[in-house]
């Protein structure tokens, strides 16, 4: 099958090939002498009542030295394409909610977009969590920093996050008693005591961290056989390679195994081909499904082909309308 696939992404001149997932499934694609277009997320527009973007055609090559060619770009329907992979990475803010709406409408008019722009916006990668709690440890989300001291006091030592980041940004570890605890607070909600004026989460502090926050990506709902741990530097809490963390690429656990099976359902029954589970320790942190990435460092350590995997479940999805 000889496809046409588009995608939106960061500017492909920016990525590091050894480590992006994006550009592993653009090589996957090219391999099955399927078309592929770029679009950023400026290109995309809506005109004479049809989603459309300003595409170029695009060329991809394993070499640091040069890995990409792109046409002149052209303005096309979205709908011309067979699949849209959306993988603009985080913040996830109302720019991306607003590009979704066009991509809603690309999916209408018949364009596979994975993953399906609807539950980018309905299943936030922290919030989305409260749907599994038999996997997660305790946690709150709140915008009331008596909820979140109430909290902390509870559980003695938490984790706070936004819930619109990415890479480890503002996240905090918050001890009981910290001298900091007000200003931590108030960083993330804009108030240090009542209500503020953002939501963020809170959770229970896990020491398992120590031995790696670990990605489980999922392929259409399978688990890949082996997950790549992320161990915080020294010093740090935070289990994020832009953070400093090691990567140590090990064979997926019966506990991570459980965990897959709880959420995949979920995620297959929303239109998410391809996801990732931040497990740390026993227990479920995140469910990353805008641009879920540690394809290229599993790969490279055994002999898996997680992104030809997935361009055979889109095979699948559009054999089977």
């Amino acid at each position: 099958m000889k496809l046409r696939l588009g995608v939106v992404m960061d500017p492909i001149g920016a990525i590091n090939i050894l480590k992006d997932s994006t550009f592993a499934m653009l090589l996957a694609a090219q391999q099955r002498g399927w078309t592929l277009y770029y679009l950023e997320i400026a290109d995309l527009f809506l005109a004479q009542e049809r989603a459309q973007g300003r595409m170029r055609r695009l060329e991809v090559e394993d070499d640091p030295a040069g890995w990409f060619q792109l046409g002149a770009p052209e303005a096309q329907d979205l709908a011309q394409l067979d699949v849209l992979l959306m993988r603009k990475d985080p913040p996830f803010d109302m720019e991306y909610v607003y590009a979704t709406y066009l991509l809603e409408l690309a999916e209408t008019a018949g364009c596979l977009v994975v993953n399906a722009p609807r539950t980018l916006r309905d299943a936030n990668e922290k919030a989305f969590t409260a749907h599994f709690p038999q996997c997660c440890p305790p946690l709150t989300i709140t915008r009331d920093a008596t909820v979140l001291r109430a909290f902390l006091e509870e559980q003695e030592e938490i984790i706070l996050k936004p819930l619109d980041g990415m890479g480890g940004r503002s996240i905090f570890r918050l001890a009981q008693g910290d001298p900091n605890t007000s200003v931590i607070i108030e960083t993330l909600i804009g108030a240090s005591r009542g209500p503020g004026q953002r939501f963020c989460m809170a959770q229970r502090f896990l020491p398992e961290i120590a031995d790696g926050d670990k990605r489980v990506l999922i392929v259409d709902g399978v688990p890949v056989p082996y997950v790549l741990a992320r161990i915080p530097a020294a010093g740090e809490s935070r289990g994020n390679l832009v953070a400093g963390a090691r990567a140590e690429v090990r064979p997926i656990t019966e506990r991570e195994r459980w965990i897959a099976a709880q959420v995949a359902p979920a995620l297959q029954s929303r239109g998410v081909l391809f996801a990732g589970l931040d497990v740390i320790g026993d227990w479920l942190t995140e469910i990353n499904i805008t641009s879920p990435t540690c394809i290229r460092e599993i790969d490279r350590a055994h002999d898996t082909r997680i992104a030809e995997d997935l361009m055979e479940a889109i095979e699948t999805r559009l054999g089977a309308r």
